[in-house]
């Protein structure tokens, strides 16, 4: 309630056009490797071994190889490098956050019967930090061609004069707030500033390129995972599992813009310097399903399948934004102007429907010494949804995710290896770019290794995780398209303390 009000004091806008990009799909329909020690050790390679409070988001049928109850709470440090190069310049920044990553606990309720094949029922319950989204990222460099003018361009070109200049900006669709920043700011100009009816503009960016441009974007918030598991085995050989999963999303972006030059002055006023800032929130839940099934052919052989239904969330998302630009005047005189609202745009629910999932598990298990396992799962980005798809704002943008998205695999490798009471692990991951272009977003390779031992009751693992993904970016979806080269470097340590009740 307290927001609500907050909102309304300093203005409130609902739009009936949307501020959603593919790269916010994106942020959802992508999870993070989380989860205990172990199961981070080991790469998460765990579809066809179970028995790992992690396991169960693999393959709901895990929890039934448990023989015993058991708790678990896992912390984890995240640090996170970008290095950016925006037109050969490199710059850098880090952020690091320590969360609580996972917690849960299985319980087991076995069948003495004899004459009973169905031996046990296990449930679960864990919850886990499926995405961290703390993050900096901070490019500069000289452009030599273009201009974020053409930002305010692509938006302002076709929309008349007179909405611009009178209609109140708490009651502009979201296309028309990005022109009227420019045509406040001096961005922009009309071609016939003396017919309301004008829908062509001009840009009052000198031309001549190099323009030098920073841009800084701030990310904190998180993706959680409520998990509700249930599962059985028939024989001991065979395991069934399923699973009802809640999603809890709250993300923060803060993006500041800076743009100057020093071209030659004109016979008329231009821009030489501006600031645009962008802050977005968005909240909501999803929910989820998960069916799998594990299986024993020998003593030492398992195989694993299971599917992991599309996540369908409710968000919300609320924009605020400002300006601030500098001008010359043809004598050299400087003009400033701010342009700042005080309005936070708070839009209507809508849904995004993320890809479901396949994931193929075979594992070779050598008596008590240790195992070897392997994941294989599918993701198909391109049926990636906005709804309702009739609302013509969505209908375009889920067009642009069926063409720029593709299919993806993700290969997890891990293995363990016990020396008594001791366990040591390793593991290796590869995701494939969930893009056509395999740049937007790229390649993510993974490596991971930990130790864990056993008190009997209480164990203690711990675990070190490495993963690097370059990615491009733009900007700005819209008009202004160019953007950094960012190599992401993640170091993740993972401790984790386990009891067997």
């Amino acid at each position: 309630m307290k927001k609500i009000l907050f909102l309304f004091i300093t203005g409130l806008s609902f739009s009936a056009l949307h501020s959603q990009e593919v790269s916010d799909a994106i942020r959802y329909a992508q999870e993070n490797l989380t989860g205990t020690a172990r199961y981070r050790a080991m790469s998460g390679a765990f579809g066809a071994v179970g028995g790992d409070i992690s396991a169960l988001q693999v393959n709901p049928a895990g929890s039934a190889v448990f023989n015993n109850n058991q708790m678990g709470i896992s912390f984890s440090n995240l640090t996170k490098k970008n290095n950016s190069n925006y037109f050969g310049t490199e710059t850098s920044d880090k952020d690091n956050s320590f969360i609580l990553n996972q917690a849960g606990g299985v319980f087991v309720f076995h069948d003495r019967n004899p004459n009973n094949n169905w031996k046990k029922i296990a449930i679960g319950a864990t919850y886990e930090n499926t995405n961290n989204f703390d993050n900096d990222i901070f490019s500069a460099g000289t452009n030599p061609r273009n201009s974020i003018d053409q930002y305010f361009l692509t938006y302002a070109n076709g929309i008349p004069l007179s909405v611009i200049t009178g209609v109140p900006y708490r009651d502009m669709y979201y296309d028309e707030q990005q022109a009227y920043f420019g045509y406040q700011g001096y961005i922009i100009n009309p071609v016939n500033a003396n017919d309301n009816n004008n829908t062509q503009y001009v840009s009052a960016v000198p031309a001549g390129g190099n323009y030098y441009q920073e841009n800084e974007i701030y990310t904190s918030g998180y993706n959680s995972k409520l998990t509700f598991n249930i599962a059985t085995s028939y024989k001991d050989k065979i395991y069934f599992g399923a699973n009802l999963n809640l999603h809890i999303t709250d993300y923060r972006r803060s993006s500041s813009f800076y743009e100057d030059n020093s071209n030659p002055l004109e016979a008329r006023e231009t821009i030489s310097s501006l600031r645009f800032n962008n802050d977005l929130y968005t909240y909501g839940n999803g929910f989820s399903f998960q069916l799998g099934a594990i299986a024993k052919v020998t003593d030492g052989l398992r195989l694993g399948v299971a599917y992991e239904s599309n996540t369908w969330y409710d968000l919300y998302d609320e924009v605020a934004q400002s300006l601030s630009t500098t001008r010359q005047a043809a004598g050299g005189d400087e003009i400033r102007e701010s342009i700042n609202p005080n309005i936070i745009n708070v839009y209507e629910r809508y849904t995004l429907q993320t890809p479901d999932k396949f994931t193929f598990s075979g594992a070779y298990v050598f008596g008590k010494s240790g195992l070897i396992s392997v994941d294989y799962s599918i993701k198909n980005y391109g049926n990636t949804k906005y709804k309702p798809t009739s609302d013509p704002g969505f209908r375009g943008l889920n067009a642009d995710m069926s063409n720029q998205l593709t299919s993806n695999g993700e290969l997890r490798i891990g293995a363990e290896y016990k020396i008594q009471r001791l366990s040591l692990r390793g593991g290796y991951r590869f995701e494939g770019s969930p893009y056509k272009d395999g740049r937007t977003i790229g390649d993510a390779n993974s490596y991971s290794g930990g130790l864990g031992y056993s008190f009997g009751a209480t164990k203690l693992d711990l675990a070190y995780s490495y993963l690097e993904r370059k990615s491009n970016q733009g900007f700005f979806a819209t008009g202004f398209t160019d953007g950094a080269n960012i190599t992401s470097k993640l170091n993740n340590v993972t401790f984790t303390l386990l009891f067997e009740l």
